[in-house]
């Protein structure tokens, strides 16, 4: 017999949203759910999720996806086209099951999947992959709040439950608009719906984010589920629910945790800048020199394509100091005991990894929502310090180094460390049995549970 409740879950198809939006799904499945999950056919082979259904729908470019369009705009504007077409095909082909699709539950980069579910008669429930600060701040721009672009006299931007954010501090999609327009567009569509969502899902947790969430009561429907991770991390009630089942690279597993069980607690810098960030290559030798003049020992997840912005002599000179990797599973690598130190580029599912994995942080955030996380970083949960560019936007050697002492010795170290290990509570209790987050998906668990999914 069938499952009562079938959510499918859409992703957009890339890593930094396919980890959440996955997880999100096993955990509904975990909860007693049926749940598929849809994604592009470049990227169905990669996913691996005990209890969750696997279906391919396209974004129009089934060979490649995004670095087959000819820009940012084309490739949303395909995916919305084909997208509708696709999902609408999928969800019908459920309807004669013994489980039609109850809830389409999708990507916040995909706001037309509204579209799709309210023409079917399912209900429409997005998860936001930003924090809801962040969210809150497109929200506000979106009620006039502040206009855009920003100007000098507008600053600092003082948002409701945010602290005040100068010009660095704010999104790049806030902070310079037009290089971002279609990114922007995109989420302006969605923040523009959002009390027309019978759910409001966001990938943070209420203790995380208490004075934005006092801040916006009652004004924006929203409900806490995260952190969105892998069970073991937090609070193994999925029995071994060990990774987040879709990882787009080949880790390098096994040669980190070797390498790590070597070394004394708390003693490895880890760095990772994400699976899309593009950093300057100026920026890599900057790192590179901070690395070799730390004397401490470090893993640096370099991908393929920025293997060419390393010093010549790096790889050689590291010799046993140093591991340098392609990708690697992070979570592993940050749950180590022998780990005291991330670097890292803010993204969210990266700062909530560190988060509930009680490991403190030097901040170097890039783009899109990173240098705002960044800020909640170093100046509200207290948990690492930011560096601080020159006037080419690069943080230097000498500026790498400082913070790393900063996070890793003396007595500003002992505070991060303590409020690291606050913030690793917190999470775990958000997410266990009666926690504010797994209330929030019990809530809606009960709802779909009880037939009462479908609206026609």
């Amino acid at each position: 017999m069938e499952k009562r409740g079938h959510v499918l879950v859409l992703t957009y198809p890339a890593q930094g949203h396919i980890n959440p939006l996955l997880q999100f799904a096993k955990r509904l499945a975990s909860k007693g759910l049926k749940a598929t999950f849809a994604t592009t056919h470049y990227t169905v082979n990669s996913i691996h999720a005990d209890g969750v259904d696997v279906r391919p729908i396209s974004d129009g470019y089934d060979d490649g996806g995004f670095k087959h369009a000819p820009s940012v705009e084309a490739y949303l504007e395909s995916f919305k086209t084909v997208g509708s077409r696709t999902v609408t095909e999928l969800i019908l082909e459920f309807k004669n099951s013994p489980s039609p699709v109850d809830c389409l539950v999708f990507d916040s980069l995909l706001p037309w999947a509204l579209d799709v579910a309210r023409e079917l008669g399912v209900y429409g429930a997005v998860l936001l992959t930003n924090s809801a600060s962040v969210c809150s701040m497109y929200w506000h721009i979106h009620q006039g709040l502040l206009g855009l672009p920003v100007k000098p006299e507008n600053l600092p931007v003082v948002f409701p439950g945010v602290p005040p954010l100068g010009f660095s501090d704010m999104p790049s999609f806030l902070a310079q608009p037009a290089d971002h327009s279609a990114y922007l567009a995109t989420i302006m569509e969605k923040i523009e719906c959002l009390d027309q969502h019978d759910w409001v899902f966001v990938n943070t947790f209420e203790e995380l984010e208490s004075e934005l969430a006092k801040a916006m009561s009652g004004l924006w429907p929203v409900e806490m589920v995260g952190p969105v991770l892998p069970s073991a991390y937090v609070d193994g009630q999925i029995e071994g629910d060990t990774d987040y089942g879709g990882s787009l690279w080949k880790p390098n597993g096994d040669q980190c945790l070797n390498w790590l069980d070597t070394k004394p607690p708390k003693t490895v810098i880890y760095v990772s800048f994400g699976s899309m960030a593009q950093i300057a290559a100026k920026q890599v030798v900057e790192i590179a020199r901070a690395l070799q003049g730390s004397n401490k020992h470090f893993i640096w997840v370099v991908r393929e394509s920025e293997n060419d912005k390393l010093p010549i002599d790096f790889i050689s000179s590291i010799d046993q100091i140093g591991l340098v990797v392609a990708w690697c599973n992070q979570l592993e690598v940050l749950a180590h005991e022998a780990v005291g130190c991330f670097i890292t580029h803010c993204g969210w599912n990266s700062t909530l990894e560190a988060l509930s994995l009680g490991v403190p942080m030097v901040a170097m955030p890039q783009w899109s929502d990173q240098p705002a996380n960044a800020k909640f970083v170093e100046e509200v949960w207290r948990v690492g310090v930011r560096g601080k560019k020159d006037e080419e936007g690069i943080v230097r050697r000498e500026e790498v180094e400082r913070c790393i002492r900063l996070v890793m010795k003396g007595e500003k170290s002992e505070e991060i460390w303590r409020n690291a290990s606050k913030w690793k509570e917190n999470a775990k209790r958000a997410v266990s049995k009666g926690g504010s987050s797994d209330k929030n998906i019990n809530k809606f668990v009960e709802v779909l549970l009880k037939g009462k999914g479908k609206q026609t």
